[in-house]
């Protein structure tokens, strides 16, 4: 099958110059498109007047006008940098500007003010945007790096898979496990509201699910924080991703069909009231029973998604942005194939995604600005699964299994920043969410990892309750090269009646115009998932799990287009949960290494686990031809278990390495790839008499993690040709994951159907290719 699959796409290949017309029919002067956007301070948001915006290598540029704004006309399709300086500001640079034959590409940026200028220091435009308020663990991608990723498949969780702060488990889903943190420890923001979970068939309780959500053609940009994050965020122990979603185009309408293996969609934006707001809209619907014949699977889930947001400018001091994602999912499990395939359940599942928000933005002149957000989300579980055989507990058709719950949320959110000077800002602000979940769910009586026996759990209850938190930050300078920011959060949440304080600090000191120190430290704190506090009356007793960061390195600027960062960091928890019944595990990993949370008996709250080594990575922008980013760290993570002994957890990778980068020889062509190592992953290896007896899993107690699953390597390769019309253009592309077939370990199980040890593997080698076609 796969084979086909490459013909098929070949085939594409090679015929979508003669579907479409020849690439070079017309004159290179029809062919051409525009830049335009905006520069704001990236403090105030307010507009900056007269800065320069200059195409890096030539003379062409403008200037921008009262608003801020600028504009550049008549370029050739192609790949653009551009310089932007203003007096008074640190100039930036931005690579990857993409213009389109036809069309106007927007780009929109923030400089930030100047520090105080010595005698002989050099004013370099840089690619790298400084953030002094969070200077540790962060990294920023932009919306063309996270589409044209080899390995993402337009995934913008799994565009970050080459950060060094990630552990490699399982690549077949998205879960995110950050400096030894499982994928419940994750925020994701997307214009300035929080989304609980960003996938297609999310993990219930966490932030992690097999396909990404949203639409990476609609990222403007993305920041990653691994760790030591801002005051700002909250109730959240690893990490913070944050995505702007870009405005659509103020002036035209712009058309985009997408179709690849996966799916098919189709996107669209244009102005709103004459120029002073926009609209943007898609909807994807996948289409994947080739792309499951090809991993040799019988299930073919499927999924669609509706995305949108408006963007309406209420005055010059105000702007009003609406944002819409729906979600909906759909997997049939039939009890033939699931024996043919072994697998020990089946049954079905439908589920919804859905977020309606608003943020409101207001200026106050040269001395800050606000943005305050409404929303309403929620996620809907509805499946079923049963036994596809009989064993010593459960009759053959018996349900296993059974969750009808309903999750919403109302929030709202509040950031504000107010300047005092040259010197010092403070961000400062609130947020409240209503949380009214409605479980339904039922797990059978079955056994845990070890064989013990659990009795059969039941939740029928409905919670409406709230959360609130509030925060402060302040940066001051004392002097131009040091920034020092201290900040404090306090949250709290009725249902558990717990609250909490929570200090966090940082400081960075230039040490060079290209060399800047880093460190951050920080307590942080995060409510246990709903799900499983109300298993039982007293879970609501159990302590918040508390994680505290320490973090400091450096950064390098190579060269304009290329830094160096060495991050070392510490990572302590405390007040996790753990099972009595279960001394020597740490029931929090289960969500990585089985995928769901079990239902537990004898819970006690004294859990510790830690995380520390040290990072370093290259990242280099496309500037000319090459751009990628090479990671490498040296890590360990491990718990305590009920005895006092400490032992490996499933994320101890121990060690990775990554690279990731493409070449552009021109501007039809584009290659990219993508390597990554990990050390194995440690696994408890089953007990394979009682395994036998009980005619499923059970786990080896006394070796608990005391295996190792062969290191993980796998390569991803991408092509992909643009092809230029007067008025449209397409990008044709063939990604191949796991191109060497490795054969990566994801876990051992017991084959419940055939009574004996199997080995459950990754990714195998996969082709998933397309075309976008803007027009």
């Amino acid at each position: 099958m796969n084979r086909i699959l490459l013909i098929l796409i070949a085939g594409l290949l090679v015929s979508t110059p003669t579907l479409f017309g020849q690439d070079g029919a017309k004159p290179a002067g029809d062919k051409q498109g525009s830049i335009e956007g905006r520069v704001i301070d990236a403090r105030t948001l307010a507009p900056v007047v007269g800065a320069s915006v200059i195409v890096v290598g030539t003379q062409t540029g403008a200037a921008t006008d009262s608003e801020g704004r600028y504009q550049i006309d008549r370029l050739d399709a192609g790949s653009y940098s551009l310089t932007f300086r203003s007096v008074g500001h640190s100039p930036l640079s931005r690579s990857d500007i993409v213009v389109r034959p036809g069309r106007i590409t927007y780009a929109n940026v923030s400089l930030q003010p100047a520090a105080v200028e010595i005698e002989g220091s050099k004013v370099r435009a840089d690619f790298f945007e400084e953030r002094p308020a969070q200077p540790t663990s962060t990294t920023e991608f932009s919306g063309e790096e996270v589409r044209r990723s080899p390995g993402s498949a337009g995934d913008v969780s799994r565009i970050i898979a080459t950060l060094p702060s990630i552990a490699k488990v399982n690549d077949q889903l998205n879960s995110l496990l950050v400096r030894g943190g499982t994928p419940t420890e994750n925020a994701f923001y997307v214009d300035n509201i929080m989304i609980p979970n960003i996938n297609h068939y999310p993990l219930q309780g966490t932030s992690g699910g097999p396909i990404g959500l949203l639409n990476v053609d609609f990222v403007d940009n993305l920041e990653f924080s691994a760790g030591g994050f801002s005051a700002i965020y909250g109730d959240r122990l690893s990490a913070v991703m944050d995505i702007k979603f870009r405005e659509g185009n103020r002036k035209e309408m712009d058309l985009q069909l997408d179709m690849s293996f996966a799916g098919l969609g189709l996107q669209g934006e244009g102005p709103l009231f004459s120029g002073k707001g926009s609209w943007m809209a898609s909807i994807r619907r996948s289409y994947l029973d080739l792309l499951v014949n090809a991993i040799g699977s019988g299930v073919a889930p499927k999924y669609s998604d509706y995305q949108g947001k408006l963007v309406f400018d209420l005055g010059r001091n105000d702007q009003l942005s609406v944002l819409g994602i729906w979600g909906v999912d759909n997997i049939e499990l039939d009890k033939e194939s699931s024996v043919d395939d072994g697998n020990p359940f089946y049954g079905d599942y439908k589920g919804w995604e859905y977020v309606a928000g608003a943020n409101w933005r207001h200026l106050w002149g040269t001395r800050g600005h606000s943005n305050t957000s409404f929303s309403y989300l929620g996620t809907r579980y509805d499946g079923v699964f049963r036994k596809t055989r009989a064993d010593t507990t459960l009759a053959e058709d018996e349900i296993v299994a059974e969750n009808l719950s309903t999750e919403t949320m109302a929030q709202i959110r509040n950031v504000n920043t107010i300047l005092f000077g040259e010197r010092s800002h403070i961000d400062f602000g609130f947020e409240g969410t209503l949380y009214s979940y409605d479980y339904d769910a039922y797990v059978a009586e079955y056994t845990n990892p070890f064989g013990e026996f659990l009795p059969s759990l039941t939740i029928q209850d409905k919670i409406t309750k709230p959360k609130y938190g509030a925060f402060a930050s302040l940066s001051y300078s004392p002097i131009w090269r040091l920034t020092l920011t201290g900040g404090v959060r306090y949250d709290r949440f009725d249902y558990v009646d717990q609250d909490h304080i929570s200090p966090r600090f940082s400081l960075q000191y230039r040490l060079t115009d290209r060399t800047t120190f880093n460190a951050s430290a920080g307590q942080f704190f995060q409510n246990l998932p709903l799900g499983f506090i109300m298993q039982k009356e007293e879970y609501r007793e159990l302590k918040d799990p508390e994680s505290r960061h320490l973090i400091a390195g450096f950064t390098h600027n190579l060269t304009e287009d290329t830094r160096l960062t060495v991050e070392g960091y510490i990572k302590q928890y405390f007040n996790f949960p753990m099972d009595t019944a279960t001394t020597e595990t740490f029931i929090a990993d289960e969500i990585i290494s089985r995928g769901f949370l079990s239902n537990y008996d004898h819970i006690v709250d004294n859990g510790r686990a830690r995380s520390y080594g040290v990072e370093a990575t290259v990242q280099k922008k496309l500037v000319e031809g090459i751009y990628g980013l090479v990671s490498g760290s040296y890590f360990k993570s491990e718990f305590r278990d009920l005895t006092g002994e400490w032992s490996n957890r499933v994320i101890d990778n121990q060690a990775t390495f990554a690279v990731e980068g493409g070449y552009k020889p021109n501007n039809k062509w584009q290659y990219s790839a993508r390597w990554i190592f990990a050390g194995g992953a440690p696994y408890t290896p089953l007990d394979q008499e009682l395994s036998a007896l009980f005619g499923r899993s059970v786990y080896d107690e006394s070796r608990v993690n005391a295996e190792r699953n062969p290191a993980y390597h796998s390569l991803n390769l991408r092509v992909e040709r643009r092809y230029n019309w007067r008025k449209s253009s397409m990008v044709v592309f063939l990604s191949i994951w796991n191109v060497y077939n490795r054969e990566n370990v994801a876990s051992r199980y017991w084959d419940e159907i055939n009574n004996r040890e199997e080995t459950m593997y990754q990714w195998t080698m996969l082709p998933v290719g397309g075309f976008e076609w803007e027009f």
